[in-house]
């Protein structure tokens, strides 16, 4: 037992060792973990709030709350992610942990979920539109297995970053991640997360335009009219939350870009990961704002809160 002991000691030395700290870097660790917490902290409310509120419980807003879910456990993975990278950076050290591979593997299952959920909601609101009459595909059994089965997608196609040895430690950024180079796995994960759930939501709003520019044009009951519309109101919804995501994610697309052609800045991972944590801030803000039973739930409260305060102030008042 000693002996097992001395050695996992003698290898955690071998592991870590000391390196230059810029001064910038724990003030970032900590708007990054600040930022983070408030994500999980929102994320956690909205998801109580759907669990707790009936008006809620309706497939639209169950495919929402499955894009929150991701979101939730990508800011929880990230978080874990800054913690240590703080801890090592307080220390002055860079040391990879036993947790840290599955944490890179992990970020990269979460943020496919999350895109791919982005993708699951516009389908279903273009099914809603286009084929009405197919009520099979609106059955919240159905699209929870479709939820299920782009989980199992995500563990899945992201096991090849874990297998082919390219998520790697990066002792200047106290992160694994796969390193931004020209490389199959880099073009495998720009195709399978991000170029097909995009292409695929984009390629939905235009035709969902496009379809409702046609019934426009014929004459057509004015609920269906009314329902197109508000489907596509989702859907460019489900836009700018993808747009916010890319707007702030724009540091990191160019490190990827600068990485098929040189060595890309030093510290790459740490700024371009902090646009995303703040993207994430924003992005969830939003999906408060674009999800009315939630808000109205929330305003509900609010207006109740403010009636109970007004009450006992007037009572306050009499008794004087």
């Amino acid at each position: 037992m000693n002996s097992t002991y001395f050695a996992s000691i003698q290898t955690s030395i071998l592991n870590s060792s000391t390196i230059t700290i810029e001064s910038w870097f724990i003030p970032l660790d900590i708007i990054n973990i600040i930022s983070l917490i408030l994500v999980i902290i929102l994320g956690a409310l909205f998801l109580f709030i759907i669990i707790i509120d009936q008006a809620c419980h309706t497939v639209p807003v169950m495919l929402v709350a499955n894009s929150c879910l991701a979101k939730l456990l990508f800011a929880i993975d990230l978080l874990a992610m800054v913690i240590w990278s703080l801890k090592n950076d307080v220390k002055q050290i860079s040391y990879q942990d036993a947790l840290c591979i599955f944490r890179g593997y992990f970020g990269h299952v979460t943020i496919a979920a999350q895109l791919h959920s982005y993708l699951l909601q516009a389908i279903y609101r273009y099914i809603t539109v286009v084929y009405p009459m197919r009520l099979f595909w609106q059955r919240k059994q159905v699209q929870g297995f479709l939820i299920g089965l782009s989980w199992v997608c995500a563990f899945i196609l992201a096991i090849p970053n874990v297998v082919t040895g390219e998520i790697q430690y990066n002792a200047d950024n106290q992160i694994c991640e796969t390193p931004f180079r020209l490389s199959f796995i880099i073009i495998y994960n720009i195709i399978y997360v991000y170029f097909i759930p995009m292409n695929g939501i984009m390629s939905i709003y235009v035709k969902l335009i496009l379809y409702v520019k046609e019934i426009n044009k014929r004459v057509t009951p004015v609920n269906t009219v009314s329902r197109a519309q508000r489907e596509l109101k989702m859907v460019h919804r489900i836009v700018v939350l993808v747009l916010i995501l890319l707007i702030l994610g724009v540091p990191y697309t160019i490190f990827i870009f600068i990485g098929f052609f040189t060595q890309p800045p030093k510290y790459h991972f740490r700024i371009s990961l902090t646009f995303i944590y703040i993207s994430l801030v924003f992005i969830m803000i939003t999906l408060f704002q674009f999800t009315d039973p939630v808000r109205t739930y929330i305003m509900k409260k609010l207006k109740r809160q403010s009636n109970i305060i007004a009450a006992t102030t007037v009572q306050m008042i009499e008794v004087r």
